[in-house]
């Protein structure tokens, strides 16, 4: 008698982002096929007794394979960065294909899928990101691409090489609404941060620390209002990603209140270290580990950021992993000489793919802020959502791709460098004590990490998206 599935999940706790049940998963040729009380007849079969079955991990922010327009040098690339996330519980990652200012951005996306192909660890799904919204993007390239389920992509007010005016955010905010793209707003007052950068140099505060005063809050809550202000006025859904305290978090409330789509993300930063973290050892560059746009702010924000998490503000929980080395080889790092001089030269960004799931589980289910149903939701099944993934991504049930992470929530474990299979050569949650831990990762039916450890080849795929339910 012939097998009927090739894997069983046997003995584990199901949950979903509405439940929590007991039962068998049986799986056929990637897919999940049978949830019943007893899978019959499989050709290989785990025993999750004592463990929860939650669905694959999907972080919808990443950076990987970036380039700089400063000669830093981001650490991940596909193969490390995609391996990394595996061994931390997820399946499904969304980095970003960059335009540079000048160049077409369908050649972008090109490039893009060149260096990521053959060299993923989980499935990997592009956003845009729009730095050059010329005619030719506007009129052709970008509605093209949306067509061609590259259904989201980010803009920035920010990052001299980066940031759009108003008018250029309000004639692409228009295109995503004529062609049912979801807009991903990195908001932060650019004209704010470069008074205050320069207020600070000429005082002579320099240090990492002053990253945080240069990027104040203040700054990001009215470049979330001008966000949404503009979505309002063009009539689009938006998603303000990393959101970091509770200003800009009332300007989301606010908005909502009055029927507006505008769609929250944050991260763990927010929840897990503050800008007294950019301070070092004593005001110095040792800051420079935890320097990322927004900053992690006080403590007051880590409460409204878990106020958000709790009570549905916030849809998404990702990690921006956005990954740098601190020393690097010949200057290419964080500690380079020029970086040195001034918090401004210093590259924004912190890796944090491996370690979103368990800071969230171990923070939050574990010690009781959040239910475990929540935590599904933040961290797969809202990104599928929103993203055009669902309901082949993000789900347990019939059909779905067997997109599986085994968790242990009694596991306890301690956040440390050398145990990440990140490019990085740090870790800003070194010493982080967690309970709650992933031991199994299964994509498409097959295992490809196990206790940390990448045990399979690279196999994932690229999964081209559909529209957003928040745009359908």
């Amino acid at each position: 008698m012939s097998a009927s599935c090739d894997l069983a999940i046997r003995g584990g706790t199901i949950v979903t982002a509405a439940d929590r049940f007991r039962a068998d998963i049986g799986v056929r040729d990637g897919r999940i096929v049978e949830i019943s009380e007893r899978v019959e007849g499989a050709a290989e079969e785990v025993d999750a007794t004592g463990l929860l079955v939650l669905p694959g991990g999907i972080d919808a922010h990443v950076h990987l394979a970036q380039p700089t327009s400063d000669g830093t040098v981001m650490a991940d690339d596909f193969e490390t960065g995609t391996r990394s996330a595996a061994a931390g519980g997820n399946t499904t990652v969304l980095p970003f294909a960059m335009q540079i200012k000048g160049t077409s951005l369908r050649d972008c996306v090109t490039a893009y899928h060149r260096k990521a192909e053959g060299k993923c660890y989980t499935d990997v799904s592009f956003h845009l990101i729009v730095s050059d919204p010329t005619p030719q993007v506007l009129g052709q390239e970008l509605p093209a691409l949306v067509r061609d389920g590259y259904t989201s992509f980010k803009v920035f007010m920010t990052y001299d090489d980066l940031v759009l005016s108003d008018a250029e955010l309000l004639e692409v905010f228009d295109v995503a609404r004529r062609e049912k793209a979801l807009v991903m707003v990195h908001a932060e007052g650019h004209d704010a941060i470069k008074y205050m950068t320069r207020k600070l140099e000429e005082d002579g505060r320099t240090a990492p620390y002053y990253h945080a005063e240069a990027h104040a809050e203040i700054a990001e809550r009215e470049a979330t209002h001008r966000a949404i202000s503009h979505a309002q006025l063009t009539d689009v859904p938006i998603v303000i990603v990393h959101v970091s305290g509770r200003d800009p978090m009332e300007q989301i409330q606010w908005a909502r209140k009055r029927g507006l789509k505008v769609h929250a993300e944050t991260c763990p930063q927010y929840i897990a270290l503050t800008k007294d973290d950019l301070k070092g050892l004593n005001m110095d560059f040792e800051g420079a580990k935890y320097v990322c746009s927004p900053p992690p702010r006080d403590t007051d924000s880590q409460a409204a950021i878990w106020e958000g998490l709790r009570d549905g503000t916030f849809e998404l929980f990702s990690s921006d992993h956005c990954p740098f080395y601190f020393q690097g080889a010949e200057g290419t790092g964080k500690d380079n000489p020029r970086a040195r001089t001034s918090f401004k030269w210093v590259p924004n960004g912190i890796p944090g793919v491996e370690t979103r799931l368990p800071i969230l589980f171990s923070e939050g289910v574990s010690k009781g802020r959040i239910s475990v149903e929540r935590f599904v939701a933040l961290t797969a099944t809202n990104p599928a959502r929103l993203y055009g993934l669902y309901p082949r991504k993000g789900a347990i049930a019939i059909g779905a791709d067997a997109d599986i992470t085994l968790w242990d929530p009694d596991r306890r474990d301690t956040i440390r460098q050398e145990k990440l299979n990140h490019g990085s050569d740090y870790t800003p949650y070194e010493g982080m004590e967690i309970t709650g831990w992933p031991v199994r990762t299964i994509l498409r039916g097959r295992t490809v990490a196990r206790d940390g450890q990448v045990e399979a080849e690279a196999t994932g795929q690229y999964q081209s998206r559909g529209v957003s339910e928040a745009v359908a």
